[in-house]
């Protein structure tokens, strides 16, 4: 250890002169402290929402999705699905139709995302598990069903097992409109419905109900067309390689998405507001650095005779500058690594035994408590913020003592 570190060191641990000192010493490292352990707390609250809100949307995203890179539809969408089938690491490939319609349940009306899919989608995800009233079932031997979504079954007052049936009106998209006879311009079919699901996601349960595929390409005038190929792939398969051998067999006129691709919007936002939350505590973190500041001007005060004294032992203005400069960025130190200890038990702590609970009613909500995920990349963004902040106070540290050393 050098001799000014050691000084550095003495002065930090030492009882200093005047009691006043001591206080604002320990306020500057409790300063660091509290910031940088707020910083990887609400960094890991910020990765549990997100890792909720993508694991619940993973429940009824595809694993992969093929779209048209140009236009709304994939033609002959049969070929597609054979060459994708083909490829190493995919079990199975389905063609769905998604478009707006209008659904009408008695005196109820409503616009709806239609989701055209096989009978057996439910195979493909986890559907299953997010219906909340019936069963899903798309068609027997006699009728054609639905599952609708949490909001359609509200609005449009339905239910599983009402004998109703729901109308579903598409308007056409070839032809022209006969103004003595406007409701030819759209097309209609009937469902029951089989079941309700809820996701507690606002863009799936507001207004998607899904329907037998051959019904939504009736309704849409399709034939052989699909809004896109949703790949559900092998165990243990490797997805980004999947996706690779897949863009390369389709080749430019086809887009291949993962789930995160997908949900790019909600996962940009999510992103954004952690990022602000971030320069927030960073700014709190700056600002609780002026204490440490204010304690190294103190400090260099009170040791005006030992500046004297280490003057007479021979040493210069710059080993004496770099003593003060050391003890700074020994306090910034020593506040991120408790900071950081600290945080990391308390989110620990938070997931084992979820002491911080969400107000509302839990039977209404998907989990009861905070939820905190730990990323080390936000760790070693923290201490790198609190390197940043270091550094920053050694600078004016070294100014003071510059102007200091030479009055």
């Amino acid at each position: 250890m050098s001799l000014p570190l050691k000084i550095a060191w003495r002065y930090l641990v030492s009882k200093k002169g005047h009691q006043a000192v001591n206080i604002i010493s320990i306020v500057a490292v409790c300063g660091v402290v509290v910031a940088t352990a707020a910083l990887i707390c609400v960094l890991s609250v910020f990765n549990g929402f997100r890792g909720l809100i993508m694991g619940r949307l993973a429940m009824l995203d595809p694993q992969v999705a093929i779209t048209a890179t140009v236009g709304k539809t994939v033609n002959d969408a049969d070929s597609v699905i054979d060459v994708v089938s083909a490829i190493p690491g995919v079990e199975r490939a389905v063609p769905v139709v998604i478009d707006q319609a209008l659904a009408m349940y008695a005196q109820y009306q409503m616009p709806v995302h239609l989701k055209g899919v096989p009978d057996d989608y439910n195979t493909m995800n986890d559907m299953d598990s997010v219906i909340v009233d019936g069963e899903w079932k798309l068609q027997d031997q006699v009728s054609k069903f639905a599952v609708a979504g949490a909001g359609p079954a509200v609005r449009l007052c339905v239910r599983p097992e009402f004998l109703g049936m729901v109308r579903l009106y598409a308007p056409q998209r070839q032809g022209h409109v006969n103004i003595a006879n406007p409701m030819g311009a759209f097309r209609q079919d009937s469902v029951f419905v089989s079941g309700i699901f809820q996701l507690q996601q606002n863009s799936y349960d507001a207004d998607l109900i899904y329907v037998p595929l051959d019904m939504a390409r009736q309704l849409f005038d399709y034939e052989t067309e699909a809004s896109q190929i949703e790949v559900k792939l092998a165990p243990g398969a490797d997805e980004r390689q999947v996706m690779r051998n897949i863009a390369q067999a389709l080749g430019s006129d086809y887009q291949v998405k993962n789930r995160l691709m997908q949900q790019r919007e909600a996962y940009r936002l999510v992103n954004i507001e952690k990022w602000m939350a971030f320069l927030l505590l960073a700014f709190i973190l700056v600002i609780a650095t002026f204490n440490v500041i204010s304690t190294l001007s103190l400090l260099i005060i009170e040791k005006d005779d030992s500046i004297a004294t280490l003057r007479a032992l021979g040493a210069n203005d710059r080993q004496i500058s770099r003593i003060f400069v050391l003890q700074g960025w020994l306090i910034t130190l020593a506040g991120a690594v408790t900071g950081v200890v600290i945080g990391l038990i308390l989110c620990l702590c938070q997931q084992q035994f979820g002491w911080l609970r969400l107000s509302g009613d839990p039977a209404n909500m998907i989990i009861s408590a905070y939820p905190v995920e730990v990323e080390w990349s936000d760790v070693l963004v923290t201490l790198a913020l609190v390197a940043a902040v270091g550094l920053l106070t050694s600078m004016v540290t070294a100014l003071i003592m510059r102007r200091r050393l030479k009055s």
